[in-house]
């Protein structure tokens, strides 16, 4: 397994190997003493969540408060998906920016997100499961959203699709209404949060 850094700092890629014969496929999907090496921490799995969407199913963008946050490692068990990762962070350098990597069944690569970062995903097969590995559970009173369709933000969905949104993710505020009501994590807060998982080894 490959495991490499994104564009936006804290998101990594995760490309495993996968074994083939005619029985079918095999590929080891997550390796805890890679990620540790790579990310320089431990991941310790709080929640798992498993998501089935239709076509064209638009999912976020949603974060989580630092501290603690809601980091994610999440992976197409079966169809496909374009995965998103949203610097929301305020002070980030790369603040408003975001990054994408196609996701499915066949390939198994995965996307973590450190605590802190947007997420979202729309779905390119006839359906898509999507899997979730969580550090911490829900917490709905530190989690919070931004509207897929911000035109500041300005996410580049796929074309030739219906996409279809809930109606929390479409009442979502855009980037400068969360800013402004302080529902965004902060980069510093961010950045001392994953280095005290890294001197303590716990995550």
């Amino acid at each position: 397994m490959q495991i490499e850094l994104l564009e936006i700092d804290g998101a990594f890629v995760a490309t495993p190997t996968v074994h083939g014969d005619d029985r079918g496929h095999f590929a080891e999907t997550f390796r805890a003493d890679l990620f540790s090496e790579a990310t320089g921490h431990p991941f310790t799995l709080a929640q798992a969540n498993t998501s089935l969407s239709a076509r064209g199913v638009v999912r976020g963008v949603h974060f989580a408060l630092v501290p603690p946050g809601q980091a994610k490692y999440v992976s197409c068990l079966a169809g496909t998906i374009v995965d998103y990762v949203i610097d929301v962070r305020v002070g980030s350098p790369t603040f408003g920016t975001y990054t994408t990597v196609e996701l499915d069944g066949s390939a198994r690569r995965a996307v973590y997100l450190s605590e802190g970062l947007g997420h979202a995903f729309c779905v390119l097969s006839e359906s898509a499961t999507v899997s979730y590995y969580c550090s911490t559970p829900y917490s709905p009173t530190r989690e919070f959203g931004v509207n897929p369709l911000d035109p500041d933000l300005a996410l580049s969905w796929p074309t030739g699709l219906e996409l279809l949104f809930s109606p929390k993710d479409s009442a979502a505020p855009s980037l400068a209404q969360a800013r402004e009501r302080g529902e965004l994590p902060d980069y510093e807060q961010c950045r001392t949060y994953i280095e005290g998982l890294r001197t303590s080894g716990a995550s």
